[in-house]
């Protein structure tokens, strides 16, 4: 029975009977943690699944994760293929895997659903700030992602100090219980002690429970008598009360006979307590199984056929601290005779404590085989230990230096910052390869921008590329250096940097003219150039490229206005990465998918991919994707006319684009609120944003390129055509520059806009017979509706509502409300009658953002399964999407969804 816990327990009830979500619960040691979830085990009518986090395993990649599903990896043959392998790679029950840690949590998530299809299940995860890195990772990304399966996921953790943030996740925070409560637990645990004992031990134990239960086991028989002899504690000390517990624990383990401690320790540095590795490892230490009946007598543990469980965590502790060095030392040695490769490098390196190479050479190949199963955190941790064991300084240097580059991988930033430092100082000792000191720069030019000091970043790329002799490794280094130069908030030195990037880059043909052509296009763009459209021979997409240089590659099509070119690049690279199971790399590649979509006027499909992408960013921790993502999320809000939503992300995505002296941010931010005020007539509004932003920190950003044409259209509406000569000269420049049918579609609007009324027809004429040649919804029903407005103005009604009709049908589709609006006021205009509720819109248009995703997907014929391998989602989330999408499209079957348009 849990005294006091009725809130507590009635929460997680709630979430029992709901079937789905998760939750957090946290307190001190001995609060009642553990409690709360054996409460839960009882009370799921489900299949339940455990896992106790343990410290001595938290460097073992995916132990947790392994322990939790062991029960049901039978299983894993129903998922799909890829899943399949990347989790039996996780968990060492088959080869390599190519897939990452989020990909593994994709594979738990779909494996949790797939068990789920014969019923609710439930998992209890304990201690979980002792949870390894990459099964904390795992976990977390798939309960992000539960939505209506029957699946329950309960953890129980300490107070947070940051080693199992679950962010995002509901939390319960346990205090401590009540006088009234104390008071009854501690009758139950001690009927025999008088009253005023009781009562000074339940101030002693200051509600916690575990300390209840505790205290009395400590007594002498006086103290339990209630004679005037002190207690073993005193009153009001500053010493926490689970401290005073641990100390009670040791006393007690010190008492037991030398072979009971000898089981105890063993049964403590070994993370799975498997009885056959127990037995085997005890016998070599002259004890046996049967030598742990003292230590249950005590309370302390529980031996079973799965193994000995401790009675809590700080027992554990509280044998490592009543046991000496030498016995630890010896139960180390005994464990590596019995375990397998990995635990057995981790106990011999916890006794070798001079250098050793044949004991480092065992933890790189364990580190080795961490990465092949995707566990980064693991890597970090094997290498910096062989280090700690090398004998030669250069080979320490080289692996610190992969110790930082995974923990860096990891996202473990101070960790990987400790171990960069480590291995400068070694490398300024000893003289490592080449190979070495290029990785390196490239580990410390990632924290740099990690920190917000990207031009940083980019001189150590510089330092990296002029040092290493591989071409593929300086190509990659040198793309970086020329994004991150653009990238970086306005600063003096960019200039100089982009030249330097320009001055490293090879001579030679293919990928080295790719590299050399565009990181000149970003000096000419840094030095003010605003028509840049440098153009070169695109490499086979099949070719082994970098994936920073695919990503340029595809970012850059935008300068060229090669929009087909650009929405294709960014696709590929986001099924490269879906393919190779980089999803630590979809960030980055759904941001430049997503501006591809937009600056093609494919609004719709652009907030799906922002949807998820920003919900995928915040799982990999990549703030600088986030801050770009959110703030193409505020233009499209702008263009959907959602002011207060513009204006929150727009907020949101300068706040972290100043933090990270972040450009890409900062600017979409800017020219959400500047289409925002174009979209609501402000055009004055237009003009001072633009002019601003000439001479501002995001002047750079060769995308203003594509805004020009709102300026000339709004000094146009406020009768200062004078103005936009400039502007207006620049966009012909670059235009007729780049040769596509798109910027030259919206050039001839522009000249329109400011021509006399004799010439003014023609060219909106030649303006959407160009935008016939190149499909982009947006601006072609944009030029449609300030040629409607003309033709109104000029008497030609028929010819106007023409227009304007397609316009505002156009609007409707892509969502642009505000342009909707406006079209359809200047139809009202040429005298149609247009009642709101006689317009049928876009049936799109009441779909959520995933809802789009989930359904363009399931017009093409693919499964439930198929399209939640592709949006990361489980089968069920996907049933559930198409169950509230058919109704709002007024259809019953996935057959039906094919007449709708705008989906095929």
């Amino acid at each position: 029975m849990l005294h006091g816990r009725q809130t507590e327990q009635s929460i997680i009830g709630e979430l029992l009977e709901g079937r789905s979500g998760a939750l957090v619960v946290r307190g001190e040691a001995g609060i009642g943690k553990s409690a709360l979830l054996e409460y839960a085990a009882a009370k799921a009518r489900a299949q339940v699944l455990r896992a106790t986090g343990v410290e001595s395993e938290s460097d073992l990649p995916f132990a947790a994760l392994h322990m939790l599903l062991r029960p049901v990896l039978d299983h894993v043959e129903a998922l799909p293929p890829q899943q399949a392998e990347a989790l039996r790679g996780a968990l060492g029950l088959g080869g390599a895997t190519r897939g990452d840690r989020f990909l593994v949590g994709l594979a738990t998530l779909s494996l949790l659903v797939e068990l789920s299809v014969a019923g609710p299940v439930v998992c209890l995860v304990d201690d979980a700030q002792w949870l390894d890195g990459e099964s904390a990772d795992a976990l977390l990304f798939a309960v992000r992602r539960l939505h209506a399966e029957p699946v329950a996921v309960l953890f129980g953790a300490r107070e947070s100090d940051g080693t199992f943030p679950a962010r995002g996740l509901r939390e319960l925070r346990l205090g401590e219980l009540d006088a009234e409560a104390a008071h009854r637990l501690l009758a139950e645990q001690a009927v025999d002690l008088p009253p005023a004992v009781r009562d000074q031990l339940v101030a002693e134990a200051r509600g916690n429970p575990l300390a209840l239960v505790e205290l009395p086991r400590m007594l002498t028989a006086e103290q339990r008598r209630g004679d005037l002899v002190p207690l073993s504690f005193s009153l009001g000390t500053a010493v926490p009360v689970t401290d005073r517990v641990l100390t009670g624990f040791r006393d007690r383990i010190a008492a037991l006979p030398a072979a009971t401690r000898s089981c105890l320790l063993v049964a403590a540095l070994d993370d799975r307590a498997e009885l056959g590795v127990l037995a085997r490892a005890v016998s070599l230490l002259g004890a046996s199984l049967i030598d742990f009946a003292g230590a249950e007598r005590a309370g302390l543990v529980r031996v079973g056929s799965g193994g000995v469980a401790f009675r809590h965590p700080l027992v554990r502790s509280a044998v490592l601290l009543a046991c000496d060095i030498a016995a630890r030392m010896a139960a180390h040695r005994a464990l590596a005779e019995t375990v397998d490769d990995d635990r057995r490098a981790w106990h011999l390196a916890a006794v070798t404590l001079q250098p050793d190479e044949e004991v480092a050479g065992k933890l790189e190949c364990l580190a080795l085989r961490a990465r092949q199963r995707g566990g980064q955190a693991a890597v970090s941790a094997a290498y910096a230990r062989a280090a700690d064991l090398s004998a030669d300084p250069a080979e320490a240097a080289r692996r610190w230096t992969a110790a930082a580059q995974a923990a860096a991988e990891a996202g473990l930033w101070e960790r990987a910052r400790e171990l960069v430092d480590r291995a400068r100082r070694l490398a300024e000792e000893a003289t490592p390869a080449v190979a070495v000191l290029a990785v390196l720069a490239q580990v410390r030019a990632k924290l740099e921008i990690e920190a917000g000091r990207p031009l940083e970043g980019v001189r150590l790329l510089h330092e990296g590329a002029e040092v290493v002799g591989d071409m593929t490794a300086k190509l990659s280094l040198l793309s970086l250096a020329g994004f991150y130069t653009w990238a970086s908030a306005t600063h003096p030195d960019q200039v100089a940097l982009a030249r330097r990037t320009e001055e490293l880059c090879p001579d030679g043909d293919g990928l080295a003219t790719v590299v050399r052509t565009f990181n000149h296009a970003f000096r000419l763009i840094l030095e003010g150039d605003a028509v840049t459209t440098l153009t070169y021979p695109m490499p086979d997409l099949s070719d082994d490229i970098p994936f920073e240089v695919r990503f340029i590659l595809a970012y850059q099509a935008s300068v060229r206005a090669d929009l087909d070119g650009m929405l294709d690049d960014a696709a590929w690279l986001v099924e490269g990465c879906r393919a190779e199971g980089r999803l630590g790399r979809m960030p980055q590649a759904m941001t430049i998918f997503s501006i591809a979509q937009l600056i093609s006027g494919h609004h719709r499909s652009a907030r799906a991919t922002v949807a998820a992408g920003l919900a995928l960013s915040s799982d990999v921790g990549q703030p600088q994707w986030s801050s770009y993502l959110m703030g193409v999320h505020a233009w499209l809000s702008a263009v959907a006319g959602a002011e207060e939503e513009c204006t929150a992300m727009a907020e949101q995505a300068i706040r972290e684009a100043d933090h990270r002296r972040w450009m890409p941010g900062a600017y979409w931010a800017a020219y959400a609120r500047l289409m925002l005020d174009l979209g609501a007539g402000r055009y004055e509004a237009v003009l001072e944003r633009i002019e601003q932003a000439a001479t501002g920190p995001t002047r750079h950003a060769f995308l203003w390129r594509y805004a020009w044409p709102d300026y000339v259209e709004a000094a146009a509406r406020v009768g200062t055509p004078q103005r936009a000569t400039e502007p207006l000269r620049r966009y012909a420049e670059w235009a007729e520059a780049t040769g596509q049918a798109r910027p030259l579609a919206i050039l001839h609007r522009l000249h329109a806009l400011v021509a006399p009324d004799t010439a003014a027809a023609g060219l909106y004429e030649q303006a959407l017979a160009l935008h016939a040649e190149g499909e982009q919804p947006f601006d072609e029903a944009r030029t449609r509706l300030v040629y409607g407005e003309w033709l109104r103005r000029h008497k030609r009604r028929a010819e106007a509502r023409t227009q304007l009709q397609a316009a505002m049908d156009a609007f409707d589709r892509l969502g642009a409300a505000l342009w909707s609006a406006r079209a359809a006021a200047e139809l009202r205009a040429t005298g149609l009658s247009l009642p709101d509720s006689g317009r049928a819109g876009d049936p799109l248009a009441v779909l959520t953002p995933q809802e789009l995703q989930v359904v363009r997907l399931a017009v093409t014929g693919a499964s439930n399964r198929e399209i939640g391998a592709q949006l990361f989602l489980s089968p069920r989330t996907v049933a559930s999407h198409l169950y509230k999408a058919f109704p709002k499209l007024g259809v019953s079957s996935r057959a039906e969804l094919a007449r709708l348009p705008g989906l095929t």
